[in-house]
């Protein structure tokens, strides 16, 4: 049971929020593909399949994250106990789950067409080399965007085996919301990353964050509107939109940088709005 429960902490596994976020935008993908391919079944059977590829592919993303953070981890409060840097698991022994993770996601992706198993497969560069970017750049919330919204460009591809303009336009949307609340999610830790030296979008914009997130999520909300303009009206699909976008509205207002619980607390909120741009985008 000890070992499990590292496991979990390992890969976040008790914390849904990661493997959530990495889902929606897969969700949103084969939602929109759905509007054109009228499948059902195939949909549903994708929805299944990206879920499960999500969760595994955050948890094997945890793992290399922590191993190559491990020093950093040490030396900041809110990581410190994570179980590399506190010294439950071994290195070795958590690489080894991460490869068995790996293949396990490896036989979700060849249930797809050839376009997606590329896509698939050319995303692990990115998913790998996230972990360094907060050692190079102030733009690590950036690559993160374009690593946690890949999926939408594969769900769509697997639906409709090509990629168009639309999904592209889909795609960078999410981008600039992954840049909004992953700059409020790394504004609990500007003093620590400063000390040690990381990089971050929160550091680098720490005297008008607020600024920064609400332009994030405002190019975010421009976006959808003009890709889904005509499906606006009196119907479902608006209010769920008009709800997301509140929820963006909410987290600008209460998140504040010198109080870490509420950056949290907003950032958590994120799942809800995921949840109801897929009801949005499915009620087409």
């Amino acid at each position: 049971m000890q070992q499990l429960r590292i496991f979990i902490e390992l890969t976040r596994l008790n914390k849904p929020i990661g493997f959530m976020l990495l889902f929606w935008p897969c969700s949103w993908g084969l939602s929109y593909a759905y509007f054109y391919n009228r499948d059902l079944d195939l949909f549903l059977y994708y929805l299944l399949l990206f879920f499960c590829g999500s969760v595994l592919m955050r948890s094997a993303g945890c793992i290399i994250n922590d191993i190559v953070d491990k020093d950093f981890d040490k030396k900041v409060k809110r990581t410190q106990k994570r179980p590399i840097a506190s010294g439950k698991i071994s290195v070795k022994k958590s690489f080894i789950y991460a490869i068995l993770i790996c293949l396990c996601a490896f036989l979700i992706l060849i249930q797809f067409n050839p376009l997606t198993i590329f896509l698939g497969m050319s995303s692990m560069l990115l998913a790998f080399s996230y972990p360094f970017m907060k050692r190079v750049t102030y733009w690590p919330q950036l690559f993160l965007g374009l690593t946690f919204n890949w999926g939408i460009i594969m769900s769509w591809s697997a639906m409709n085996n090509g990629i168009s303009l639309e999904i592209l336009s889909l795609y960078i949307a999410a981008i600039f919301w992954t840049l909004g609340y992953d700059t409020i999610y790394g504004a609990q830790d500007i003093v620590d990353d400063e000390i040690i030296g990381l990089k971050s979008t929160s550091i680098k914009f720490k005297n008008n964050i607020k600024m920064f997130v609400s332009i994030s999520y405002l190019i975010t909300s421009s976006l959808l509107v003009h890709l889904f303009y005509e499906n606006l009206g009196k119907n479902m699909f608006s209010l769920f939109f008009l709800l997301f976008i509140l929820s963006l509205l909410f987290q600008i207002i209460n998140f504040n940088k010198d109080i870490p619980s509420t950056c949290l607390n907003c950032f958590k909120i994120n799942n809800y709005s995921g949840l109801l741009l897929f009801l949005s985008i499915v009620t087409i």
